[in-house]
C-alpha cells in the first residue's frame, strides 16, 4: 500500500508537467499591419500574454508603405504583406519570433491596384493576393529562402454590380484557401460573387475554375471577408454593402446558402454599410463579425452544431471607430480588435461557454491599425 502511494505521489508532478507541455506556447506575438499615411512605421510586433490578455511592444519596421494585410508562414519564419497602393506590391520579410524582428527580403508587383488580402498555403509553395482596385486575384511563387517570385498566374474578374458608386467594376477582397487546401474561395465585392477555384499547390499555375465556378449573392450586398468552421462543413461571409452575415453549407468546393442576417440592431439609423471582418472561434461554437460605418460594433452569434445556422448572442462596442479587422488568440479566450480611424487596439475576454465578450482594460495606441495576426513567440 505504501509503495503504491509513493508511486502515485511521484506521478502527480510528472503528469502535471506533461499537461503543461500540452498547453503550447506560454505567449504569442501579435503582428499589426497599418496604413502609413498618418505616420505609422509600417508593421508592429507585440508580445501577447494569454493568461491576462496583456500586450507589450517588441519591435517595428520602417519604410514599409501601407502593409494593410499580412500572412505568417506555416514555419513561423516569414511574414508577407500587401502594400495597398495604386501600384500594388507584395513584400516578403524574415521573422525572428522571440524578439519580434522583421527583416525585409524583397517585393514584387501585384499586377493590380490596392492589394488588400494575402494568404500562403501550408506547403509554402505560393502566396495568393486579392487586388481590390485591380479586380483580380494573383499567385506568386515562394522561394526556398522566403523571397517572392514574380506573379505566375493572374485571375481577372469581369462584370459589375447594381451599386453604381461601389460596384462599378470587380473588386476582389479576399483569397481564402479551404481547410484541406484543395480549393480557393475569393470574394468579389463588385460582382456579388464568391468565386471557387481548384487549388493544386505543386503546379506553377495552381488555380483553375471549379464547377460551379461561383455562387451569386444578393445584388448589391458586396461580399467581403469569409471564414470556415473547424469541422470544414460551413462557411460564413460578411457582406460589406448589405451589412449582413451569410451562412453556407460547404462540401468539397460546393457552397449552398443557408441563412442571411442583418448585422444592424433593430431600429438602427445612420450609415450601417460597413461590414468588415468575420472569424469563427477555435472550438467552432461561435461566429464574430465587425461592422463599421456608424455602428462600430462586434456582433456575436452562436452556431447550431448540426445545421450551421446562426443565432444572435450579443453586440459590443469596438471602443473606437472603423473596426476593420480583428483576431481571436490561439487559446480561444481573447478577441483583439483594431479600430482604424481612432488609432486603437482593444482586447476582450471571451466567455467560452456563452461566446460573450468582456473588455479587459488592455488596449494600445497604433496609427491606423488594419490587420492583426497571431503567431507563436517561439
Amino acid at each position: 500500500m505504501r509503495t503504491w502511494l509513493l508511486i502515485a505521489a511521484l506521478a502527480i508532478p510528472m503528469l502535471s508537467q506533461a499537461q503543461k507541455n500540452k498547453k503550447g506556447p506560454s505567449s504569442y506575438n501579435l503582428i499589426v499591419g497599418t496604413y502609413t499615411k498618418k505616420g505609422s512605421e509600417g508593421m508592429y510586433v507585440y508580445r501577447f500574454y494569454p493568461e491576462s490578455g496583456r500586450l507589450a511592444y517588441l519591435n517595428s519596421t520602417t519604410g514599409v508603405s501601407n502593409p494593410s494585410y499580412l500572412t505568417v508562414s506555416s514555419n513561423n519564419k516569414f511574414v508577407y504583406a500587401t502594400n495597398e497602393n495604386d501600384n500594388g506590391e507584395v513584400s516578403a520579410f524574415s521573422f525572428e519570433p522571440k524578439g519580434g524582428r522583421l527583416q525585409f527580403i524583397n517585393k514584387q508587383p501585384s499586377l493590380g491596384g490596392s492589394p488588400c488580402y494575402i494568404t500562403e498555403d501550408q506547403e509554402r509553395k505560393h502566396v495568393i493576393v486579392a487586388n481590390y482596385s485591380g479586380g483580380n486575384a494573383v499567385v506568386l511563387p515562394v522561394n526556398a529562402d522566403g523571397s517572392l517570385g514574380r506573379v505566375s498566374q493572374n485571375m481577372q474578374d469581369q462584370g459589375k454590380g447594381i451599386n453604381a458608386e461601389r460596384q462599378e467594376k470587380p473588386h476582389v477582397h479576399t483569397t481564402v484557401l479551404s481547410p484541406d487546401e484543395k480549393y480557393l474561395i475569393y470574394s468579389d465585392l463588385g460582382t456579388d460573387r464568391l468565386n471557387v477555384m481548384h487549388y493544386r499547390a505543386t503546379q506553377p499555375q495552381p488555380l483553375s475554375p471549379a464547377t460551379p465556378a461561383y455562387i451569386s449573392l444578393t445584388p448589391g450586398s458586396g461580399p467581403r471577408h469569409i471564414a470556415f468552421t473547424p469541422d470544414k462543413k460551413h462557411l460564413y461571409a460578411v457582406a460589406e454593402l448589405g451589412a449582413t452575415i451569410i451562412a453556407f453549407d460547404y462540401n468539397n468546393g460546393k457552397l449552398k446558402q443557408l441563412q442571411s442576417m442583418s448585422l444592424l440592431r433593430d431600429g438602427f439609423t445612420g450609415n450601417g454599410a460597413g461590414a468588415a471582418d468575420v472569424h469563427v472561434s477555435p472550438d467552432g461554437r461561435f461566429v464574430y463579425a465587425t461592422n463599421r460605418g456608424d455602428a462600430n460594433e462586434i456582433i456575436v452569434y452562436a452556431i447550431a452544431p448540426e445545421t450551421g445556422m446562426l443565432t444572435f448572442v450579443e453586440r459590443k462596442s469596438s471602443m473606437g471607430k472603423a473596426p476593420r479587422n480583428f483576431a481571436i488568440d490561439p487559446t480561444g479566450k481573447f478577441l483583439v480588435v483594431s479600430n482604424q480611424d481612432s488609432d486603437s487596439i482593444f482586447v476582450y475576454k471571451i466567455d467560452t461557454e456563452t461566446g460573450k465578450l468582456t473588455y479587459t482594460n488592455n488596449h494600445i495606441e497604433v496609427s491606423m491599425p488594419v490587420c492583426l495576426k497571431f503567431a507563436s513567440a517561439e
